[in-house]
């Protein structure tokens, strides 16, 4: 049953109504032969969008991510990687299994970033011994964290001045853009390739953008039909993409603000262990409670919320005021009866 507030993720987010109107109205082609107007009108704002010479839809960010590392890297090669990234974590092992790149993760800091003398140390020498180190991949938003811009600048410098490209998984990065008041062009900029999830905090139900060169994106073409990406009238879907790049994007202050607002609900109580709001996230590591207690509690008022240990809700735009009022009341009567116990 669908809960009534889900803070699991932003990838939750349902097509609004004139979402779904765009959607039944989009004009289609055969997406394979790159003959769907929309999915090619798709293509070409999210480009514009990044500042990219061309761009291309995929059914996933983990697929757009993964041709983006064979892009980059041929078999045998290495690309170096947050230890706690998506692309090495939560990924499925796709770089190594299904494109025979071998990752080198290195340990993420608290704000998200990976210690340039990490990246610098881990850089293989020209030595046949060593697999070719060929590219550094970041990942922004980073549990919710926008990568300041100051290392963005130094990361990829560092990285290109030993040859190495850089990718980019902007699953969130429109999140950072709006955080911190830069164009997403700028943020784009920094890497030769991204990628950009339009299913989470943009709202649409489905895909993802890879952003890059020209010759990047054919070759990244090729990479999405050997990966079973290639799609025919996917323009019905691509209608939703533009929709949500058009309308969506400046709204995301809204799911910050109501972070920051639930963030504040949930620091009324020490023992829930809850930090300050990462743009539209929120964690918390409760202590000295039921954890498994206080988390019925939530779903018996239809509130759902993602994570083990460490708990994470997350806003987006199907999540209104509302919501943080029943939070607010399941965390009162809660701990009003754990006070009268």
């Amino acid at each position: 049953m669908t809960p009534l507030y889900d803070f699991r993720s932003d990838t939750v987010t349902r097509p609004d109504a004139a979402m779904r109107a765009a959607m039944a109205e989009a004009e289609v082609g055969d997406a394979v032969y790159d003959d769907c107007p929309t999915t090619i009108r798709l293509e070409s704002l999210a480009a514009e969008r990044l500042g990219k010479a061309a761009a291309l839809f995929f059914p996933s960010g983990t697929q757009s991510n993964l041709a983006a590392l064979m892009v980059h890297c041929a078999r045998g090669d290495e690309y170096i990687v947050g230890q706690m990234a998506h692309t090495y974590r939560n990924e499925g092992g796709g770089a190594a299994v299904l494109g025979s790149i071998q990752p080198q993760p290195l340990p993420n800091e608290a704000d998200g970033t990976i210690a340039l003398a990490a990246i610098a140390a881990a850089i293989k020498p020209d030595d046949f011994h060593y697999a070719r180190t060929r590219l550094l991949a970041l990942e922004d938003t980073f549990n919710g964290l926008a990568l300041p811009d100051a290392y963005l600048q130094e990361a990829t410098a560092l990285a290109r001045s030993r040859g190495l490209a850089c990718h980019l998984d902007g699953a969130r990065m429109m999140n950072a853009a709006v955080a911190t008041g830069r164009d997403p062009a700028w943020i784009a900029g920094q890497f030769d390739t991204v990628s950009l999830c339009l299913s989470k905090g943009l709202g649409a139900p489905v895909g993802s953008i890879l952003a890059g060169s020209r010759d990047q994106i054919e070759a990244a073409r090729r990479l999405r039909k050997m990966l079973g990406g290639g799609m025919r009238q996917s323009g019905i879907l691509a209608a939703a993409g533009i929709h949500a790049l058009e309308r969506n994007i400046d709204r995301l202050a809204e799911d910050h603000a109501r972070a920051q607002r639930l963030a504040a609900i949930l620091a009324r109580y020490p023992q829930l262990g809850a930090g300050p709001a990462r743009t539209n996230m929120v964690f918390m590591t409760p202590k000295g409670i039921d954890t498994r207690a206080f988390l019925d509690a939530l779903a018996a008022q239809g509130i759902a919320v993602g994570g083990y240990d460490t708990l994470r809700w997350v806003t987006h735009l199907d999540l209104d005021d509302t919501a943080l009022t029943a939070v607010a009341q399941v965390c009162e009567a809660f701990f009003a009866s754990e006070r009268a116990a």
